[in-house]
């Protein structure tokens, strides 16, 4: 496989060709915003919080998304980038309901760390207040709609490391929402295994362990590299 060389934020870097300007910079030391991407994962490109600037290419491009190519010329960092991530943080908090103070994950949330990092102390758009249910009738985990950023890790998780596929999200635009086997609660979907793993890369409360009182719900995601990493070595394959 063929090695790129580009620059980003002036930075010469070097990736392997099909990899990702986000492993790329990440790689190099360079981290960008996300909310959806994981390592171990694939990705979607929901979020649009590391879309980056390429030279010679009027729009914005979303790194997880974006293959490295030779001679390329990136940033990360700039005024353009730093405006757009600000504003779809602020869509994020008006289109749910995100009431840190009350929260199982206040402190350990992704979003939350977002807000802050990006200068965020008020929201410039109207609230939206919607009407969304909380699934409290898993034996050990709650899934409170209101708190989701539809980041779909979860789901990814479910299939694609425990392979049980439990979750999915139904319906589209404000109607979006996430949903266990074909809509029932999430204690009656005969295919979760009960892992947690959709727990553990929730990026914010949405998904959290019973039991959990405010601020003490944190996510331990070493896991998820952990099985990936042995998968791809075949650690449990009898040879």
């Amino acid at each position: 496989m063929s090695v790129k060389t580009l620059t980003i934020n002036g930075k010469t870097v070097t990736g392997l060709a099909g990899t990702s300007l986000f492993n790329t910079a990440w790689e190099a030391g360079i981290r960008i915003p996300r909310l959806c991407h994981i390592g171990g994962l694939s990705d979607i490109g929901a979020c649009r919080l590391c879309l980056v600037e390429i030279e010679g290419r009027p729009r914005l491009h979303p790194a997880c998304m974006t293959e490295v190519e030779e001679g390329m010329v990136v940033r990360t960092e700039s005024e353009r980038l730093h405006a757009h991530r600000k504003l779809i943080v602020e869509l994020l908090f008006a289109e749910g309901n995100h009431v840190c103070a009350v929260c199982v994950s206040n402190g350990h949330c992704e979003l939350q760390d977002l807000a802050t990092s990006l200068g965020i102390d008020h929201v410039r758009v109207a609230y939206q207040h919607p009407r969304r249910p909380v699934d409290a009738s898993h034996a050990r985990f709650t899934l409170d709609l209101n708190r989701c950023v539809f980041c779909r890790r979860c789901m990814r998780v479910c299939d694609e490391v425990e392979g049980a596929h439990t979750l999915d999200v139904a319906g589209r635009g404000a109607e979006l929402r996430l949903i266990a086997d074909l809509g029932q609660s999430w204690g009656t979907a005969e295919s979760c295994t009960s892992c947690g793993k959709c727990v553990q890369v929730c990026p914010t409360g949405a998904l959290f362990a019973k039991g959990s009182a405010v601020g003490e719900m944190t996510k331990n995601r070493a896991f998820l590299q952990y099985i990936v990493t042995a998968r791809e070595k075949h650690e449990w394959i009898r040879k």
